[in-house]
């Protein structure tokens, strides 16, 4: 645990160290964040050359063919992070460089190397979600059309029951005009049969009549 002493100390240390206080002090600390230009928002710093950053750009669009407005911020994240991840090494070679005055400067290796890190990261998380995104709508796609096939299957099914449908209420129409024509016919031979048996009988009864003697007749 810290004494009282200790905390006194720390205290009057962090007075000691409360950054610039002039206003071009202040300026110069401001432009530190734009020193390496590898954190903060993204520029073209001025030893670099915009052309080629479009040029990476327009490779990853050429390459990934972004269709939606997600899809085209993913891939300027790509292309912005693979920048800056080359920038974190050109940086890096410098301070290796001997020939450089401010070469050989541990701390600032080792923040070059973490940013580039960093950045690789940045890349294939971008990279990573651009394709997780296209798994995504080619699942989304894939679904819907087998929901459009199964949907048309369905019709189909729907239509060919119909038919048969269709086809046995006309076979059974047609059983039926069938059946009435038959009861239809069987009714007429009936009818015929008891036609003739009737005018047989009636014939029968005429010529009994007419073999009759006339009295018997007038009787």
């Amino acid at each position: 645990m810290s004494t009282v002493a200790q905390i006194a100390a720390n205290q009057a240390n962090s007075q000691l160290s409360t950054g610039p206080r002039t206003p071009a002090g202040r300026a110069v600390a401001a432009q530190n964040n734009f020193r390496h230009g590898l954190t903060g928002p993204f520029l073209i710093l001025g030893w670099e050359k915009e052309e080629e950053f479009k040029s990476l750009e327009l490779d990853l669009v050429s390459e990934h063919n972004p269709l939606t407005p997600t899809e085209r911020i993913l891939v300027r994240d790509m292309a912005q992070s693979h920048w800056l991840r080359q920038r974190a090494i050109i940086l890096q070679n410098q301070c290796l460089n001997q020939q450089i005055p401010t070469a050989d400067q541990p701390m600032e290796l080792a923040l070059y190397l973490r940013y580039q890190s960093t950045h690789n990261r940045a890349f294939y998380k971008a990279l990573g979600e651009l394709q997780k995104l296209r798994q995504q709508k080619t699942k989304a796609e894939i679904g819907f059309v087998s929901q459009k096939r199964r949907e048309e299957q369905e019709a189909m099914k729907e239509t060919q029951r119909k038919a048969q449908q269709a086809r046995r209420e006309a076979h059974e129409k047609r059983q039926e005009a069938a059946a009435h024509r038959a009861e239809e016919l069987h009714q007429a031979r009936v009818w015929l049969v008891e036609t003739q048996a009737r005018r047989h009988e009636t014939e029968t009864t005429i010529a009994k009549v007419l073999k009759m003697p006339r009295t018997a007749q007038s009787a």
